[in-house]
């Protein structure tokens, strides 16, 4: 049975859900990404411009999906659509398959703004980045299991698509929580192989990184979970230091929080350098993209020289060192990194990075005063230029405690939403950009404003 709200997107978008359903007939579920759908169907865009988003069906929306975050500039940003185009012209190529020198000039700015980053190696994607931080950790350590968070993402892949999102009555103890799948078709060699700790705990996570210390190659965790909740700081000291000693690898995923929290990103803010960090997201300025960067010793286990090819027979080969092994056809491709430093060049400009935390804490504030004059317990969390709305009270520090918020009343609202013409994807977060303005944010307010009417009036 389909909700009322959901009805109503039907009906006032139904271009949107007739190519949905001819999509439904050579896509499986009709969408190439799982996080792209929800009921009873998504909506099919056709154009952007700044701020906004355009669906098949004429609709106007404030974008605060942002392509999950990636699109710090908002849409189609004239300096970036001008780098990308000056550097094909100019190259007269999208791709070299080879070394080129923007691979270097772009290295050069992470290691300079990033604490935790001596060398850098290109990927395609925030997933990639992440596996092969794991990767990385393994083969330096020589241990072969991996600790990770609940409640935190890291990609869609075998290793870690693992307590994400786990049933509450499957998790275990808060302070021990258990291995949880979060797919089909997932190896139970995983969920023996990935230890789950409890974010923003220190005292049960010191106990279970010692009891796991001698097979553990890393532990990986988002600083600020989902890109909002923060991880206190002592914590996250206290997890830097205690990693240090057990020689554990500390990676930070920053996927989502690189560029978005400061231009070195949370472990700027924080004052703690991990031993690899992953970006994607703002990085590629609206194209697919990932790296990771780190310490030197770390970082250059992967390095080719003196290694063997594992893709060329011969003679030559038999007697060279085994590599680890990274590589990919489109790493650091040129088009991406010319958007990618493009789009560090703007958010580098004096004044922009403020005035994006300022917009962004203004829109909290006149949200948490629209729900409270209705009388709804709401809370905004998060830092720099992404938060999300919580329904409920009291301290938000991980996964569980988001789980007692009021999702039903949320996911109202948010499809009262859209249909008021403001666009992030029911239950999402917000991530604002640069090019939003106060008649956005006025215009946003007004309609959640409206929203919160309808869902109390039926």
């Amino acid at each position: 049975m389909i909700i009322q709200e959901e009805t109503f997107i039907s009906e006032r978008t139904k271009k949107s859900a007739s190519l949905f359903k001819k999509a439904c007939e050579v896509i499986p579920g009709g969408v190439t990404a799982n996080i792209k759908y929800f009921n009873p169907h998504p909506l099919m865009m056709e154009k952007g411009k700044g701020s906004k988003l355009f669906d098949v069906d004429g609709n106007e929306y404030i974008d605060y999906l942002l392509c999950y975050g990636a699109l710090i500039l908002g849409h189609g940003h004239q300096q970036v659509f001008e780098a990308v185009t000056k550097q094909m012209m100019e190259s007269g190529t999208t791709i070299f398959g080879t070394p080129h020198t923007m691979e270097t000039t772009m290295a050069e700015k992470l290691v300079e703004l990033y604490p935790g980053i001596e060398m850098v190696r290109y990927t395609n994607s925030g997933l990639e980045a992440t596996l092969l931080a794991i990767r990385t950790a393994v083969a330096y350590t020589g241990k072969e299991k991996i600790a990770k968070f609940e409640g935190h993402y890291h990609g869609g892949y075998d290793q870690v698509l693992v307590s994400v999102n786990p049933d509450i009555d499957k998790a275990g103890e808060e302070t021990a929580p258990k291995a949880v799948g979060e797919s089909r078709g997932l190896p139970d060699y995983y969920l023996d192989n990935t230890v789950i700790l409890p974010f923003n705990d220190l005292e049960a996570t010191e106990k279970i990184l010692k009891a796991h210390a001698h097979e553990l190659a890393g532990v990986i965790l988002e600083p600020i979970q989902g890109g909002f909740i923060p991880a206190d700081q002592d914590f996250m000291t206290g997890l830097r230091k205690m990693t240090e000693e057990l020689n554990i690898v500390l990676i930070f995923d920053e996927v989502k929080t690189g560029f978005r929290i400061s231009l070195g990103g949370a472990q700027k803010i924080y004052g703690v350098k991990p031993d690899i960090t992953a970006l994607g997201k703002v990085l590629g300025g609206g194209f697919p993209v990932g790296a990771i960067g780190g310490k030197k010793d770390i970082m250059m286990i992967s390095s080719a020289r003196g290694g063997r090819d594992i893709l060329t027979a011969g003679a030559e080969n038999r007697n060279k060192q085994d590599p680890l092994y990274h590589s990919g056809t489109y790493n650091g491709h040129p088009t991406i990194l010319a958007a990618g430093l493009a789009t560090i060049n703007i958010l580098e400009q004096k004044g922009t990075m403020d005035q994006l935390f300022k917009k962004t804490q203004l829109l909290r504030n006149q949200l948490e005063e629209v729900y409270k004059s209705h009388g709804l317990t709401m809370q905004t969390v998060g830092m720099g230029s992404i938060f999300n709305i919580i329904l409920g009270d009291g301290n938000i520090k991980n996964y569980r405690d988001m789980s007692k918020s009021d999702t039903k009343l949320r996911k109202k609202i948010d499809y009262e939403l859209l249909k008021l013409g403001v666009y992030t994807k029911p239950l999402n977060r917000y991530s604002m950009s640069t090019v939003h303005t106060e008649k956005d944010i006025q215009r946003t307010v007004a309609a959640h404003d409206e929203a919160i009417k309808r869902v109390i009036n039926k």
